[in-house]
């Protein structure tokens, strides 16, 4: 019998007891799933940010810990893990990042807002967009959420390039790294997808200097995590027309305050961080198949990488 014991808040627990118990069952695991048993006996830990515990040392016994979340940035760094911790990598949550991305690219790539908010009665036909092949679209981040987005964006057809901090090959996608690489792929962004994982390197890693590098009346998608974005120099990059607009899903407080200046900008929309999130029961298969794959002897899928943060 595997000992696992479910860390989250009681509301999290009615959602995944059910859905997790036969995720196990369905793998042929024999467990015992629980919020609440003896620390010596825990073999996993199913982990979300929301639970208070600090200290992992005291599972003597502890095989792994499972994160119930995509982005690990809150217990990455954390010094008493020794065991393998294991990112949320789930299908229906890339998907979700894909349909997300998409929608918005295709938005901004057919100048979508301009009509929605000119329903005036005057026939404006002096423009119309540009074929996909011929537009510029820059994802940051080449991980499992960044990768797919790139591929369904090239299936479109638009010319598409990414970047990452160690080299990636994707085909039919210009992969760029490393610092010069970081320069040489904003200069293509027309329309820019934030999608890094959040680390000590990556927070506010679009400040001014990256906005400048930008074409002029570029346009942004950030569906990844807020503090990738230094607030103050979007504002000022929008505020100069630099860039042209932002739709922003994430933001460094979370809810956004209602007298934000994305708020009230034109020139920003703000979603309330619902780009892509965790579905119930794909997400427990996905950390069942996790720990058969550990039980089996063999190693654990999307272990996180401690001294890169991801």
């Amino acid at each position: 019998m595997i000992k696992i014991l479910f860390a989250a808040q009681p509301s999290d627990w009615l959602v995944y007891e059910k859905e997790l118990i036969s995720a196990f069952s369905n793998c042929d695991l024999k467990v015992q799933l629980t919020t609440d048993v003896n620390a010596y006996d825990v073999e996993y830990i199913i982990y979300s940010p929301s639970c208070d515990i600090k200290n992992f040392q005291k599972y003597p016994r502890l095989k792994a810990v499972m994160s119930l979340w995509a982005g690990v940035e809150h217990i990455a760094n954390n010094p008493t893990i020794d065991v393998p911790l294991c990112r949320m990598v789930d299908m229906e949550l890339t998907d979700g990042m894909v349909e997300y991305v998409t929608g918005h690219v295709l938005r901004y790539h057919l100048g979508l807002d301009f009509h929605t908010n000119h329903q005036d009665g005057v026939w404006r036909n002096e423009v119309v967009p540009p074929l996909a092949k011929q537009r510029n679209v820059c994802i940051l981040g080449l991980g499992e959420l960044g990768t797919a987005c790139a591929i369904a964006l090239t299936n479109f057809k638009f010319n598409v390039c990414g970047w990452s901090r160690t080299k990636r090959k994707i085909h039919n996608v210009r992969c760029y790294h490393g610092a010069n690489g970081y320069v040489k792929a904003l200069t293509h962004a027309e329309i820019l997808v934030l999608l890094l994982p959040l680390t000590s390197s990556t927070s506010g890693i679009l400040d001014s200097a990256s906005l400048s590098h930008m074409p002029e009346g570029a346009m942004i998608i950030n569906p990844g995590r807020g503090h990738l974005i230094e607030d103050e120099a979007l504002i000022n990059s929008i505020n100069e027309g630099h860039i042209r607009h932002a739709t922003l899903d994430v933001f460094r407080e979370e809810p956004l305050p209602p007298d934000h200046f994305y708020w009230n900008s034109n020139n920003v929309t703000v979603t309330p961080h619902i780009a892509s999130t965790t579905r119930v029961k794909s997400a427990s298969e996905s950390i069942a198949a996790n720990i058969k794959i550990g039980e089996s002897g063999k190693p654990f899928l999307h272990a996180v990488n401690r001294q890169q943060g991801y």
